[in-house]
């Protein structure tokens, strides 16, 4: 593993936005085709879709679309609180997680941003944003995961990076002092790859010591509950964890994700935030969501069931695959370039992971989806 710190000249051009998963809009106007047709790997939403019963609750909900929304999610964050068993007043829910990433940055403003990379580029961006703005100087050092190592976090090792005291020939860190702001996907987008539960109380423990805030993004943590660490946000006033609706749920059209958040700073965050930014529907259908307990066992035995047919189908093409613990797969070929764009002519996206910090032009990432559509893209990668 190598540091590597991005300084103010490589900080790049705002303007050009970083491509995402999920734009099937873009690839059916290029094929002159309905969005409806497109077959998107690209976006790692649940298989099942949206739940009839959040549909239902949707439709009930548009006769109060003449009001503004709760600005506070009230009903939102209390049943969020239920099922985590943790304070409501800890809870700030927002337009999707990637709204809150940029709300603490740009409350916080930190001036040493530590990234274990490959990861989920809106934590740069967010920095990097800041920084265009208000013309502070930002040092982004960056945590390099192999593949040689299965992309695996070495906890000590990080924590020994993080707070800049690793200056070993052969493991130097670009940090001479410790990080003020950490951002650590669990589990990690675009690997899959799930830190323990135990190794990452350790790093929160770390970061308490070095007054360092610990933002740790568990978009994907639905899929793998037992793991996650938002209980540890009461007793640590340095970490925050970022949640999201729209992976395990399926809303990502309705953009709803929420912070577990350290009292001491939450006015601060409220202070820094836009109005208004969850909408009514986004609301309900997130209330209704998390007591859609059959939804969520359903979700269970279709992926356990899917995951093993998208893994016996990649072994038996021989595809390189990395083991995830989540609804999609990090894979490298050595033509991903190529078979990225022939499956875009046959209406398929995939992930083309290149733009990722850490990864290169031979990796994609594809969703687990349901059988028919796991047996097209296979079948398609088998013709490739």
């Amino acid at each position: 593993m190598i540091l590597n710190k991005v300084t103010d000249g490589d900080l790049g051009d705002l303007n050009t936005p970083e491509p995402h998963g999920g734009n099937i809009y873009r690839l059916a106007e290029e094929l002159n085709i309905s969005y409806s047709e497109v077959l998107d790997f690209s976006a790692s939403t649940n298989p099942l879709g949206v739940s009839k019963s959040v549909m239902v609750a949707i439709k009930d909900c548009m006769m109060t679309l003449n009001n503004y929304p709760d600005p506070d999610a009230t009903q939102l964050r209390h049943e969020i609180a239920r099922r985590l068993n943790i304070d409501s007043e800890s809870i700030l829910c927002g337009n999707g997680s990637t709204e809150l990433i940029y709300l603490v940055v740009r409350a916080l403003k930190p001036e040493r941003l530590f990234v274990p990379v490959p990861a989920y580029s809106e934590y740069e961006r967010a920095a990097k944003s800041l920084q265009a703005i208000n013309k502070d100087p930002l040092d982004l050092t960056y945590f390099f995961l192999w593949d040689n190592d299965g992309f695996r976090l070495d906890a000590d090792k990080f924590i020994k990076s993080m707070s800049g005291g690793d200056n070993s020939a052969t493991y130097r860190s670009a940090l001479t002092t410790s990080a003020d702001m950490v951002f650590i996907c669990n589990p990690n987008n675009p690997t899959g790859r799930l830190i323990s539960k135990d190794d990452m109380i350790k790093i929160a423990d770390a970061a308490k010591r070095l007054k360092c805030y610990l933002v740790v993004d568990e978009a994907f943590m639905d899929f793998t509950p037992s793991a996650s660490i938002v209980k540890e946000v009461e007793g640590n006033p340095y970490l925050i964890v970022l949640r999201s609706l729209t992976k395990f749920y399926a809303l990502s059209g309705l953009r709803i994700g929420y912070g577990v958040i350290p009292m001491a700073i939450m006015d601060m965050l409220k202070q820094h935030k836009e109005p208004w930014t969850v909408s009514t529907l986004a609301q309900e259908a997130g209330i209704t969501a998390l007591n859609d307990m059959v939804y969520g066992s359903e979700t269970f035995k279709v992926l356990a069931a899917e995951k093993k047919t998208m893994e016996d189908g990649l072994k038996l093409l021989d595809i390189v695959y990395f083991p995830s613990d989540v609804n999609f797969y990090l894979l490298k070929m050595p033509n991903a370039k190529q078979v990225v764009a022939s499956l875009r002519r046959k209406g398929i996206l995939v992930r083309d992971c290149s733009n990722f910090m850490g990864l290169d032009d031979t990796y994609i990432r594809v969703a687990v989806k349901s059988n028919r559509e796991n047996m097209r893209l296979l079948k398609e990668l088998a013709r490739l």
